[in-house]
């Protein structure tokens, strides 16, 4: 499959990334245990999104010197296109990642640890799922229809159950864990196995963290599934595939601790990640029909995020004043 990414230009990519990574991991909360603040995350969300438009620029830049103003203007719109979609999309992780860490009950400090292999792991399966469904759709074309449909029917899905909550006690893998190793009922500071006495004699037993860490990264698979195809509604180039994807999940981890303490003001979003799902499914059914220019798609996927983030602090606002006492006045 034809791709504008040349050897140096996917070896710079990987050398960003490794770079950010180690920030990521060694200077983000100092790479221990750490609680991070809302004002530390807001500035390091921030500075993902900096260096994800900087790398847009200097795409732009290169390719408007190398291969034309037309080439460069419209890859550098797909990568911007396909990391809102990413980053968009990325937002049900950090739900999910809410009701895991309640779940077991994983305080503040100790979810950075779960969550550095949680976008480590993400980075790798993403990785491995974009190349073999390059490879795929170049073969057989038709699979875009197939993504397509799939979208659609996840979008609709997504928007019949965005009040249901899962049930993580019966979840499967979670009860294979419980039924085939030992757990403790405790945690073990930022531990995920220890060994314990059990009936005279010492046995190694995992912890809640290690489950919430098999749950998170069972959701990165999960949310993969999703955002993958949605991505290929946009463009098939390999590299900027990749690039807008991995830009959008190292920033992830910052996002997360951004939105943590105020996920409930946002009750709409899932409403229009469906909205966003459904219509990215029809824009891949309708290619060979009539094909939505790239620059359209970016804004109605920005109008669909803007307006049911507005929606929801609307919402918010207006029950948190309606269930505000009134003060009693003197006539």
């Amino acid at each position: 499959m034809e791709s504008i990414g040349t050897w140096w230009m996917w070896a710079g990519f990987f050398a960003i990334v490794l770079v950010m990574l180690a920030i990521d991991l060694f200077v983000v909360g100092g790479g221990k245990r750490h609680r991070v603040s809302f004002r530390e995350a807001a500035t390091w969300s921030g500075v993902w999104v900096a260096v994800s438009m900087l790398f847009a620029g200097a795409l732009w830049w290169h390719l408007d010197g190398a291969m034309g103003r037309e080439i460069a203007n419209q890859k550098a719109l797909e990568f911007v296109t396909g990391y809102l979609i990413e980053k968009s999309l990325a937002v049900d992780n950090v739900f999910v990642w809410l009701m895991l860490f309640s779940f077991f009950a994983i305080p503040l400090e100790l979810q950075k640890r779960v969550l550095v292999f949680g976008v480590f792991g993400a980075i790798v399966l993403r990785t491995v799922m974009i190349m073999a469904g390059v490879w795929l759709i170049a073969e057989f074309h038709w699979l875009l229809y197939v993504f397509g449909a799939f979208l659609l029917i996840t979008g609709i899905k997504m928007w019949w159950f965005a009040e249901q909550e899962p049930d993580l006690a019966g979840n499967p893998v979670v009860r294979w864990i419980r039924r085939h190793m030992n757990v403790t009922e405790e945690l073990h500071g930022e531990r995920f196995f220890v060994t314990k006495q059990h009936a005279g004699k010492w046995v190694r037993c995992v912890t809640p963290l290690f489950l919430a860490l098999v749950l998170v990264e069972l959701s990165d698979v999960i949310f993969a599934v999703d955002s993958i195809p949605a991505i290929f509604a946009i463009t098939t180039d390999p590299f900027i595939v990749l690039t807008s994807n991995v830009f959008a999940i190292l920033g992830l981890r910052a996002m997360y601790f951004m939105l943590a303490g105020m996920a409930d003001r946002f009750p709409l979003l899932k409403y229009g990640l469906a909205l966003v799902l459904v219509f990215i499914g029809a824009k891949m059914l309708l290619m060979d029909i009539y094909k939505i220019p790239v620059g359209i798609s970016l804004g109605v996927v920005a109008l669909i995020i803007g307006t049911s983030v507005v929606l929801s602090l609307r919402r918010t606002a207006g029950e948190g004043a309606a269930g505000k006492p009134v003060e009693d006045r003197a006539d």
